[in-house]
């Protein structure tokens, strides 16, 4: 057994570093979008029931999962899981709580990077005098690999190394390091957001234009708070809302393992759980509120928000509302908005080293040094082709793949192996044990039943996306290196054609019916309406490239409207998954190896 050799220097730090954990990223950028794209108040209650039913018992689950494991000097999923049961194939179970941080630090760090890069163009004031489109056209360059933004040579590459090698320093420090990022970024998060989220509520219909006249930060808010009762009977919105509940307490990943592991065994976990758990929740729904949706609705209105809401609204459109606020104003809110996103995600990247670097101290007594750099070394290898290729999806594969579906299914075998199989009556004692609060009795029958009948419905609901995602069923266009190119959808459901209003030999411009979705005040509901839409091809005559068909012409989705040679994004994707599946198999072999070493030392029998 391996001794413990760190341990949380305060309670304040360890619960500082559990929500920093879990608030990250999708605190500010995913959930104002799953609620504008779900309703808004429709989604609201969904999510608070999943919260309450999903998220708490699952922190309680990986709380004392962690804290049971460590008494045995585990410090990480594969021989916590180990630990709780018999059989060699749960530390394979366990490789999910590596394998998902190596992966998702390997992109999630690039997201990061962006923040570090605009609090910067922010300082110097890139976006200066910059139209909403000239913002947008900003980003597009920047992850443009071949671009820069500043004459610097790979820009994004440059500045993704730089956010790696800052996140490796600070793990390399143990446990401390990352207790003292969270004392002081979670803090500032929390100023930072305080900050932008009083202007989102004093905002008003301050920031209307003649070109959106409508302009009404309050209708943002109404929006997403006006409950809307019919959504109890959506699948969807629920699907959308458990998702949420994953990425937002970031459960399903082994961070929280890792770091319950350096408890004492009769150290509280239920107060520690719902506490750094509802201090996420506070962050996401009043601070992720308030920022994003009701700016951006105070200046372009709730219409524009509807219909664009997506990730890159913070990047592409926030830049530009700034502005509306003076040059000086907007250097400081530029440097609070993407500082509170710097802060809020290096505090959830440096949660994913610790697994890979607990598990190699313990099994193989590698140092904290040596632990850190060889997980930034990991993150960088399968991280740089997310930033090379992140316009041809690869960016994507990865985040589905490791950031949605690696969770739902470790989830869903942690928590049957807890009620199950470690079973239910020592898992509830695990969990009270030296509990500052007294659990309701209830919530064990939660975990029992509701909780794993939830996260089966989640992952089987899954299942057709998946095949759709290997398939390459999105697209068009599957082989990887083709002589023709096909149209792709041009609306989401896929059935409409598109006339050809602009074509040369190297350009297209299709023109075609779309609907679009509309905030009826009313009914105060969201409504389809039908407009004219525009998609647009580019071709590289380089590549012999060649437009096949003419103004005026016809095209449905499939039909073939170009020639030469081309390689497919669906090659990338594939790569994409190959390279997590190279990832995790060489995660399983380290875990064997460590498993043979823990057989030779006579520490377990074969």
């Amino acid at each position: 057994m391996s001794a413990k050799v760190e341990s949380w220097g305060s309670r304040v730090g360890l619960i500082l570093a559990m929500a920093g954990n879990a608030v990250g990223l999708g605190n500010f950028l995913r959930f104002p979008v799953q609620a504008v794209q779900n309703g808004g108040g429709a989604f609201i209650i969904p999510y608070l029931v999943c919260f309450l039913v999903m998220g708490i018992p699952l922190l309680f689950i990986e709380w004392s999962t962690g804290r049971y494991g460590g008494k045995f000097g585990n410090h990480s999923t594969p021989y916590i899981l180990d630990t709780m049961a018999k059989g060699r194939i749960w530390k394979y179970i366990g490789v999910f709580g590596i394998f998902t941080n190596i992966a998702v630090a390997a992109y999630y760090c690039y997201i990061e990077s962006w923040t570090m890069s605009y609090v910067y163009h922010s300082i110097i004031g890139t976006f200066n005098g910059m139209s909403q489109g000239d913002v947008a056209n900003f980003f597009t360059s920047y992850v443009d690999v071949s671009q820069s933004t500043t004459g610097i040579p790979f820009e994004a590459i440059l500045f993704y190394i730089v956010c790696l090698v800052l996140n490796t320093y600070i793990l390399s420090k143990g446990l401390g390091g990352i207790e003292k990022v969270a004392k002081i970024g979670i803090p500032l998060l929390l100023v930072f957001g305080f900050i932008l989220a009083v202007r989102g509520l004093t905002l008003g219909t301050s920031g209307a234009s003649d070109i959106f006249p409508d302009a009404n930060a309050w209708d943002g808010l109404n929006f997403l708070w006006t409950p809307q009762f019919d959504s109890l009977s959506n699948p969807k919105v629920w699907l959308a809302a458990a998702g949420q509940i994953f990425f937002t307490l970031s459960v399903g990943m082994g961070t929280i393992h890792c770091y319950a592991a350096y408890l004492k065994e009769k150290d509280d976990i239920a107060l520690n759980a719902v506490s750094a758990g509802f201090m996420n929740e506070f962050v996401e729904v009043v601070l992720g509120s308030l920022i994003v949706i009701p700016i951006a609705a105070g200046y372009l209105g709730l219409d524009w928000v509807i219909q664009n809401a997506g990730f890159g609204m913070a990047f592409q459109t926030m830049p530009y509302l700034f502005q509306q606020w003076g040059d000086v104003i907007a250097i400081f809110a530029g440097v609070f908005w993407f500082g509170l996103l710097f802060f809020a995600g290096i505090t959830s990247s440096l949660a994913m080293g610790t697994p890979w670097m607990g598990f190699m101290r313990d099994e193989f007594n590698w140092s904290k040094e040596k632990g850190a750099w060889s997980f930034g070394a990991l993150a960088l290898i399968m991280g740089l082709p997310t930033v090379i290729f992140f316009n041809e999806g690869l960016f994507d594969q990865y985040d589905y793949w490791a950031g949605t579906v690696s969770l739902v299914v470790f989830a869903f075998l942690e928590t049957v192996l807890f009620s199950y199989i470690f079973g239910i009556k020592k898992g509830w004692a695990e969990i009270n044990k030296g509990a500052d609060i007294k659990l309701p009795g209830f919530y064990k029958y939660i975990i029992l039943i509701v909780t794993p009948l939830l996260l089966g419905w989640v992952l089987v609901s899954s299942v057709p996306d998946w095949i759709d995602k290997i398939k390459d069923n999105d697209t068009h266009n599957k082989e990887w290196f083709a002589n023709a190119y096909y149209a792709e959808n041009f609306e989401g459901t896929g059935t409409k054609t598109g006339k050809v209003i602009e074509a040369n030999s190297n350009y297209i411009k299709l023109e075609f019916e779309n609907t679009k979705k509309v905030f009826d005040k009313e009914t105060e509901q969201t409504k389809e309406v039908s407009f004219i839409d525009t998609k647009e091809y580019t071709f590289d005559a380089s590549k012999n490239q060649q437009v096949t068909v003419k103004v005026d012409d016809v095209v449905s989705p499939k039909d073939k409207i170009a020639t030469g040679n081309f390689t497919n994004n669906s090659l990338y994707k594939f790569i994409g998954r190959m390279l997590l599946l190279s990832l995790f198999l060489f995660i399983c072999i380290v875990v064997y190896v460590a498993y043979k070493k823990r057989v030779k030392e006579g520490r377990v029998t074969q």
